[in-house]
C-alpha cells in the first residue's frame, strides 16, 4: 500500500467526492495535490430524497463536510465559469479550474431518424422531480397540445413525482396524447430521442445534464432554462433554445416558438455539430491534460 501511495502524483476525486472526508484527509497527508471535481452542492440540486435527509444533524453533517473539502482540496474542477456564482463558490475562486468529465459515445448516440421524418412529438426525459421543474412542463401541456392539434408528448423518467403527473395529466384529460414508458434504460436512450422533435428541460437547477448533449448527438433540439453551464452549450437560435423561466406560460410559448422555427433542422444539425466537436472521448483527454498540467 504505501508502495501505491508513494507513486502517486495526485489524487482526483469525481463526483461524490465532496463528501469522502477521510480519503481525502488520506489525500493531504501524502502532501501530493488533492483535486475535486466539483458538481454542485448535494443538498442545494436536491440529489437526496427528502426521506433521507429528514433529521438535521444529517443536513449538517453534509454541509460540513462538503465545505471542508472545498478547503481541503488543492484545486476544485468545475463545467463553467458559471457555476461558481451559482453554486456560491466565489471564496474559492482563486482554486478553481474549468473542465467537465462528459465525453459521449457517437456510434449508440446518433442521428437514425431524420427530422422531417420524425413523428410529431416533444418530450422530456429525466428524474421526475421538483427541481427538474417537471411539474411546470405538465401544467403547460393542455396550452400546446390545443395549438399544436397534431403532436404528441413523452414523459420518460420516474421519482417522488410520478403519481402526481399521472394525476394532472388524468384531470386535464390528455392522457391519451401523452406516453408514459416509466424509466428509459440507457440502452434505448438513443431510440426515444430519434422520435422527438423537441427536448424540453424546464430545470430550476443543473451542472451539465448528459441528456441535453445525448439529445443533441442524436439531431434532437433541446429548449431548456439558462442553468448550470446550459448557457455554454445551447446558443438560442443556434444550437437550440433557451426559455426565459421555467413557469408553465414560458415554456408553452417557447415550445411552439422553437417547433415553428424555419431553423429547427438547421439548428438541430448545429447542435449535433458542436457536440461531436466538444464533447468526443479524444476532445476531454486534451482537456483535462491541460488541466492537470496547472497543477
Amino acid at each position: 500500500m504505501f508502495k501505491i501511495v508513494k507513486n502517486v502524483d495526485k489524487w482526483l476525486f469525481f463526483i461524490g467526492g465532496e463528501l469522502l472526508i477521510l480519503p481525502i484527509i488520506f489525500a493531504k497527508l501524502t502532501r501530493k495535490p488533492a483535486i475535486l471535481l466539483f458538481a454542485g452542492c448535494l443538498l442545494d440540486q436536491s440529489t437526496l430524497s427528502q426521506s433521507k435527509l429528514q433529521k438535521m444533524w444529517m443536513k449538517s453533517a453534509i454541509y460540513f463536510t462538503s465545505k471542508l473539502n472545498r478547503v481541503l482540496c488543492n484545486k476544485l474542477v468545475v463545467y463553467s465559469p458559471k457555476l461558481i456564482s451559482e453554486w456560491n463558490l466565489e471564496p474559492y475562486r482563486h482554486k478553481i479550474l474549468i473542465a467537465h468529465e462528459h465525453f459521449l459515445d457517437f456510434e449508440t448516440f446518433t442521428t437514425t431518424i431524420p427530422m422531417p421524418d420524425r413523428p410529431r412529438r416533444i418530450g422530456y426525459i429525466g428524474r421526475l422531480s421538483k427541481e427538474k421543474g417537471i411539474e411546470n412542463f405538465v401544467r403547460s401541456l393542455p396550452a400546446i397540445l390545443s395549438n399544436q392539434q397534431d403532436h404528441h408528448v413523452l414523459i420518460g423518467g420516474d421519482g417522488e413525482l410520478n403519481e402526481t403527473i399521472e394525476a394532472s395529466l388524468q384531470e386535464e384529460g390528455i392522457t391519451d396524447r401523452v406516453d408514459l414508458p416509466g424509466w428509459i434504460s440507457h440502452d434505448d436512450l438513443s431510440k426515444y430521442l430519434n422520435q422527438l422533435r423537441l427536448l424540453v428541460l424546464p430545470s430550476y437547477t443543473e451542472g451539465l445534464p448528459n441528456i441535453v448533449l445525448e439529445a443533441m448527438a442524436c439531431g434532437t433540439p433541446v429548449l431548456a432554462t439558462p442553468v448550470g453551464a446550459i448557457p455554454d452549450i445551447i446558443v438560442d437560435g443556434k444550437t437550440g433554445f433557451i426559455m426565459e423561466n421555467n413557469s408553465p406560460e414560458c415554456i408553452a410559448a417557447n415550445i411552439i416558438r422553437a417547433l415553428n422555427s424555419p431553423e429547427l433542422e438547421l439548428i438541430a444539425e448545429n447542435g449535433r455539430r458542436f457536440v461531436e466537436e466538444n464533447f468526443s472521448f479524444e476532445s476531454t483527454i486534451v482537456q483535462w491534460k491541460e488541466v492537470l498540467e496547472e497543477i
